[in-house]
């Protein structure tokens, strides 16, 4: 088998502009099927949203596929698939929620927040190579991903380790910065009370 790069699991970041959120979404799929079935979740979940703009790459069949849901051309779906892209990724798929904040980003502007929402997405799902070896695959991503891929897959991590996290639920996210979050996509988040509002997540607590 040829080795390939995709995402790693779930990976949800919040990127805001000017009261604008984007809520960048990232799962490995292998199928247009799933693709299509992750990006309906997706809008069902955000059905309130001004956008769901999505991307996906899929080795089968090399399918590149991408929207801008009446975004202006170019400025949404393409720059999150360049963002697969220039990671070298396939069998993924990637879906980013828009809450308009009122103020207009211009091209330039849209450009980048949907492709930071999908940079930060991913650094959050974290990049499984596949490929012949031992264990036929290879781990990348950041410390914080690997001690959750370690911990969900019962890998025994140190003490400390295990004690020292700390939880991003119930923070927004200040102007040109994500707020990360991982694991499983949720069922429903709480709506905004009006487009561009920011919506508070109830906080957690570490994992012990």
């Amino acid at each position: 088998m040829t080795p390939y790069r995709t995402a790693a699991g779930y990976g949800e970041a919040e990127y805001e502009d000017k009261r604008s959120r984007f809520i960048g979404h990232i799962k490995p799929v292998t199928s247009e099927n799933e693709a299509k079935a992750f990006i309906d979740e997706m809008r069902r979940t955000y059905a309130d949203a001004t956008h769901n703009v999505f991307a996906y790459v899929l080795r089968e069949g090399n399918i590149l596929r991408w929207s801008d849901d009446g975004e202006p051309g170019g400025t949404s779906g393409q720059p999150t698939l360049a963002v697969l892209q220039g990671a070298g990724l396939t069998d993924v798929c990637c879906v980013t929620t828009r809450y308009f904040g009122g103020t207009l980003l211009g091209s330039g502007g849209l450009v980048r927040a949907y492709s930071a929402a999908a940079r930060a997405a991913l650094r959050e799902a974290g990049i499984l190579v596949m490929g012949p070896g031992a264990s036929g695959a290879r781990l990348e991503g950041s410390k914080a991903f690997s001690k959750q891929f370690m911990k969900r897959h019962g890998v025994p991590t140190s003490a400390r380790a295990a004690t020292t996290g700390s939880s991003t639920a119930g923070r927004t996210a200040r102007p040109g910065s994500a707020v990360r979050r991982s694991g499983t996509p949720p069922n429903r988040l709480p709506a905004p009370r009006r487009p561009g509002r920011a919506r508070r997540w109830p906080a957690t607590a570490a994992s012990p």
